[in-house]
């Protein structure tokens, strides 16, 4: 049996799905993914279903607001290969992302 000196040294949380603002850029052409997760809270277990892209083997969230932007930009720009994302804000409540179209 191990130690709780011992588990804490070895402990590596768990991975966290990252978000598309990290990337510096994104292709339209990128494979979009359903993902879910569980959590606990109150004693309830909760499913928390996401859409996801994978860049480098790491999964990225992405809202359905930038979704919803990306549609725009290529409604007008039917061409468009690239775009990034920009993030305000910290919480759930006050962030807003921003969907930037980018030049070959």
């Amino acid at each position: 049996m191990a130690s709780l000196k011992d588990t804490a040294k070895d402990f590596v949380p768990s991975a966290k799905t990252k978000n598309i603002a990290d990337l510096d850029s994104v292709s339209t052409d990128i494979e979009l993914l359903d993902d879910e997760f569980e959590f606990e809270r109150d004693g309830k277990v909760k499913v928390v279903q996401q859409k996801v892209i994978v860049v480098d083997n790491e999964q990225y969230r992405v809202p359905v607001s930038v979704i919803k932007q990306l549609k725009v930009h290529i409604e007008a720009n039917p061409e468009l290969k690239k775009f990034k994302v920009k993030k305000t804000g910290t919480t759930k409540d006050d962030t807003e992302y921003t969907v930037i179209p980018l030049t070959a």
